[in-house]
């Protein structure tokens, strides 16, 4: 008797190239809903719809899942971050002050996910060296891409601005006023 033919889902699973970059996606996405500490490979395996046994062909363990994880997200945010300062036109103060409004107002913490994310990667941080390794890349990035706007001391300073004003903005129980945001962009850059 001829061996028969896989079924299409056995096909599917087999050849299936974009299965750690899902279960990646995944991770973030369980982490978003349950924190880090309700992020199990069990978890990531039933939300990237992969059999369990892929979380270990793809990853040495959970703290290997979550740095790869981590890293697609503060990436992907710094990304966002410095495609916003890459349309200022060079010398123009004006349009970085614009720029780093908008960064505030609009691309950090769009969303609660984005918001907890951060938050969970700030508390490993806070604990863990490799976490902390992978946050001062991500702000080594953000100088990076003001930089291009400002000196690196006010580059720096305004980092801590717009880290600071984003947080106070999606945690505070009353409304921001998107003019004290302006107000202190331009303080700090003023020249």
């Amino acid at each position: 008797m001829p061996p028969t033919d896989p079924s299409p889902a056995a096909r599917t699973r087999r050849n299936d190239p974009g299965r750690r970059d899902r279960i990646i996606g995944a991770c973030l996405d369980v982490i978003a809903e349950d924190g880090v500490d309700g992020t199990s490979h069990r978890r990531v395996a039933a939300h990237a719809d992969v059999p369990l046994g892929s979380m270990t062909y793809h990853f040495s363990g959970r703290d290997e899942l979550l740095r790869e994880a981590f890293t697609r997200f503060t990436t992907s945010t710094s990304e966002r971050f410095a495609a916003r300062l890459d349309q200022v036109v060079p010398g123009d103060r004006e349009g970085a002050v614009q720029a780093v409004v908008d960064i505030i107002r609009r691309d950090v913490f769009p969303d609660r996910r984005e918001l907890v994310l951060t938050h969970e990667l700030y508390t490993l941080a806070a604990r863990d060296p490799a976490y902390r390794d992978l946050t001062n890349a991500w702000m080594r990035r953000s100088r990076a891409a003001l930089e291009r706007c400002f000196d690196p001391a006010t580059a720096r300073v305004v980092d801590a601005l717009i880290e600071g004003l984003t947080i106070h903005r999606a945690l505070d129980t009353q409304p921001c006023d998107d003019a004290d945001v302006e107000l202190a962009v331009r303080r700090l850059t003023q020249g």
